[in-house]
């Protein structure tokens, strides 16, 4: 693998608050093409990666680089979107009073010039749109408001607005938290669809079934360093996942 094929590296990051250390010599490696899963017990570090990837967080020490060139200390969330990191948090995003379509044209529009942004949509920009929408499951109800649709469809929705401008990177808080099955497996197929060469995708889920589903590989964070990373078949059977992760004594298990 070459630089150019990395999506994200992280090198020797370290995130605390005050007196706290969140985050410890934590490096990590997410290449174009792959789906990568991050799960881990709450408080293990896994909003605040993400934070610091976003530059939503400041980060004492330590390196992230953005498509193997881009070193994001001190830039700002607005500098790092353009690089192309698309953020989907936990609870949807969206313009509940606005329809499908005109969610899906503002995160399109969003970078943009004021110029750029008051003229009327190009048959490229219309296209593209609908095209999203077909993809995410909602052009049946692309005229709808948002705040219609049902909780699974509204995260369909929030995942639409960042894949219409075309990122190369893709993080996902939580995609499926609070879907029923039939949401989970339709959430799994769009993520399979997703994937390819010019995009990696990360997922922090903590619906192990999912994640074993979804992603190439899973990094288990703990106390906000790395515990162990790779297959999920082998993570689930890691004596030291059991031990912390699941919660359960060695002795016993």
């Amino acid at each position: 693998m070459t630089k150019s094929d990395q999506a994200i590296y992280v090198s020797g990051l370290n995130v605390s608050f005050g007196a706290f250390s969140v985050l410890k010599n934590l490096s990590w490696l997410v290449n174009f093409g792959e789906v990568k899963g991050v799960i881990g017990p709450n408080g293990a570090g896994k909003t605040t990666l993400l934070d610091a990837l976003t530059g939503k967080t400041e980060y004492q020490s330590g390196s992230i680089f953005v498509r193997g060139r881009n070193n994001i200390k001190d830039a700002s969330e607005p500098v790092i979107a353009r690089l192309g990191l698309g953020r989907k948090f936990q609870k949807p995003s969206i313009f509940s009073g606005l329809s499908v379509f005109e969610n899906l044209e503002i995160a399109l529009r969003s970078g943009k010039t004021i110029l750029q942004s008051i003229n009327q949509l190009t048959s490229h920009e219309n296209e593209k749109i609908n095209e999203t929408a077909i993809l995410i499951g909602l052009s049946d109800c692309i005229g709808k408001d948002a705040g219609t649709l049902a909780h699974g469809q509204k995260q369909w929705l929030e995942i639409g607005m960042l894949i219409v401008a075309n990122p190369a990177v893709l993080l996902l808080d939580e995609p499926v938290a609070g879907m029923n099955g039939e949401e989970r497996t339709k959430t799994a197929a769009l993520i399979d669809k997703l994937k390819g060469p010019e995009m990696a995708i990360v997922v922090v889920e903590h619906d192990m079934q999912f994640v074993e589903t979804v992603c190439d590989s899973v990094m288990v964070l703990h106390d906000g360093q790395i515990l162990v990373e790779g297959p999920m078949q082998d993570v689930k059977e890691n004596q030291q996942v059991i031990d912390v992760y699941l919660g359960r004594d060695s002795e016993n298990a």
